[in-house]
Order: structure tokens, then sequence, then C-alpha cells
């Protein structure tokens, strides 16, 4: 008896892992329709707690979400002619910035050769390129600018989302099984997605205009680019910001001189450990963390599935799958693994609160 039943274990976890593939080498094959959507999705849902806020003012639900669309279209529209312009001046700027670093490495080379230290200038130029650091965070920009091409189907799909936001939670009740059993789970899933989204779009936000007023204030070519780089990264964390620095850092160095690119350097440190350590905690909690490694795996596994998008969105589309194996006594156990040290403790009480 003991055997079947490892036997059929085992059966279902090997039909568990080949249904697994299946779906991914879907989701791979169709990332050119999926990507959109995911990004329709992740807009409505910041963008839906300003419906909810109109509607207390009495604000027609039409009229209210004309609005949003609107001012999401401008916000769109400037970014896009901004980075484009500041893709362009880069373009164009690179031979230039590569020209001074084939000038200071013959520099670096000349003093080592004075010490018997003797190293070609090409090979430093091979590995320590920083326009190769600058064409990487400009081909992922341009990426995410490819998927906006679809900017009015994004948009059609983002409106019809937003009518439906009230209904949805309705319709997921009815859905299940035993909606009344399910009701809390499914409220606390929406909610803690809602918040998470909305919280880290505006300190992402606020993180992409003080790095771009601090690069503006060295003189720093492009700070507007960077400023955006910046912003779009800080959805990754701790690893983010690091990506976002390298750029403008090597930058730095190329245009202003090494002391200010340290100095830079400093300054992305600081706003790091600010707005990931004092402002996101206050507001966020400390219940929705990850940790280090599943940041850093989330980042390869979303970005070799969905491309430069799935990188930018691989945080929070892990933490909409760990939110929503928190609230499943089944899949709550992959929650932990997800999970940093600091918030195990939080998922014991969450873990508690669903039990009961």
């Amino acid at each position: 008896m003991g055997l079947i039943e490892k036997s059929g274990g085992a059966v279902k976890m090997l039909v568990v892992t080949a249904a697994l593939f299946v779906v991914l080498a879907g989701i791979k094959t169709a990332a050119n329709i999926l990507v959109p959507f995911l990004l329709s999705v992740f807009i409505a849902i910041i963008c839906n707690p300003l419906i909810v806020r109109a509607s207390r003012y009495k604000i027609p639900k039409v009229l209210a979400v004309l609005l949003v669309i609107a001012l999401f279209v401008i916000i769109a529209l400037s970014l896009a002619g901004l980075v484009g312009n500041s893709l362009t001046e880069l373009s164009q700027s690179l031979p230039m910035y590569r020209e001074q670093l084939q000038a200071q490495f013959v520099w670096i080379t000349e003093k080592l050769a004075e010490r018997n230290i003797i190293i070609s200038s090409a090979l430093l130029i091979e590995y320590f390129d920083p326009a190769a650091a600058m064409s990487l965070a400009a081909d992922m920009l341009s990426g995410l600018g490819s998927v906006m091409a679809n900017l009015f189907l994004i948009i059609i799909t983002v409106i019809f989302m937003l009518f439906e936001s009230s209904s949805i939670p309705k319709k997921l009740h009815f859905a299940l099984d035993d909606p009344q059993m399910r009701l809390k789970q499914i409220e606390r899933f929406l909610t803690s997605v809602n918040n998470y989204l909305a919280i880290k779009t505006l300190v992402s936000i606020a993180t992409g205009v003080v790095v771009s007023l601090m690069l503006w204030a060295f003189g720093l070519d492009s700070f507007l680019l960077w400023g955006v780089l910046a912003c779009l990264l800080n959805y990754i964390p701790n690893i983010g910001s690091i990506i976002a620095a390298v750029p403008a850092v090597s930058l730095a160095a190329l245009q202003i001189g090494i002391p200010e690119a340290g100095f830079i350097g400093l300054g992305y440190i600081i706003i790091n450990m600010v707005m990931g350590n004092i402002v996101e905690p206050r507001y966020l909690g400390k219940g929705l963390g990850l940790s280090t490694l599943v940041i850093f795996l989330s980042l390869i596994f979303w970005g070799w599935l969905l491309g430069s998008v799935g990188m930018l969105l691989s945080v929070p589309l892990t933490m909409i799958i760990k939110i929503g194996l928190e609230t499943s006594k089944e899949g709550r156990w992959f929650a932990v693994l997800l999970s940093g040290e600091g918030d195990i403790e939080a998922l014991e009480q969450s873990s508690k609160s669903v039990e009961q």
C-alpha cells in the first residue's frame, strides 16, 4: 500500500513538472502577446487606486477613467520622447567616449610599464569598457520602447480592465468552489498586490527624480535618461540600484573625472539606502520581502522568459506569486522559501490568520 502511494506521488510530481515545462514553453512562445498584456495589468493595478479615490469624491467612473488614461498617455509619450532623444544623443556620443577611454587606458598602461607591469591597453578596453555598460542600458530601454509601440492596444486593454475592476473580486468569489471560505484570502491578495505596486511605483518615481537632480547637479550628460533607468530598475530591490548606477558612474568617469564619478556612486548608495531601508519599509511593511538570491534568480528567469520587460517586472511578478502562495495552505511552504530572513516571523503570523 505504501509503495503504491509513493509511486502515485512520484507520478503526480512528474505530471506537474511536465505541465510546468509545457506552460513555460507556451509563455515563451507567446511572449510578444503576453508582455503587452502584463504591462496592461500592472498599469491597471497602479491606476485603480486613483479610480477608487475619485469615486469617493463622487466623480463619475467614466470621467475618472478617461482622466487617468489621459494622464497616463501624457506621461508615457513624454517619457518616450525623452528616452528617444537621450538614446539618440548617447549613440552619437559613444564613439567619442570610446576614444577618451582608449586614451585613458593608454596612459594607465604606460604608467604601469614604467614599473615593469606590462598590460595591453586593448585587453583593458575589452574587459573594462564603460561604453558597453551604457550600450546595455540603452538596449534595455530600447526593448521597453519597442513594447510601448503597442501603446494603443495597451491603453484599450487598461480602459476595459479599469471598468471591470470593481466586478473582478466578485467574479473570483463565485468562480471558486466555496466562495465564502476563499473570500478573505482573495481580498487579502488583491489588496496586497494593489498596495505593493502603488507604493513601489511612487517610491520608484521619487528615486528617479532624486537621481536625475543629483546627476544634473554634477553636469552629467543624459541625466534624465539615467533617472528614468533608476526609476524602472528600482522595481528590482538591492541589485536594481547597482545596475542603474553602473552606466551613469561609467559615463561620469569619462566625462567629468574619476573623483566626481566616485561621489556619484556614493550618491547612488545613499539614495538606495534611504529609499530601500527607510521609505519603503515605512509604507510597505516587512511582510512582503524576498531573499536576495530569489531576486537575482527571478531577474534571470523572467528576463529569459519575457525579455527586457520581464527583467523590469521580475520582482513584481514574483511578489504577486508569493502573495498568492501566502494565502493558500498548499503553497505557503514555497512562499516561505521565497521570503527573506526578516520575513519568516511575518509569514508565520499570516499562516495563523489563514488557518483561522
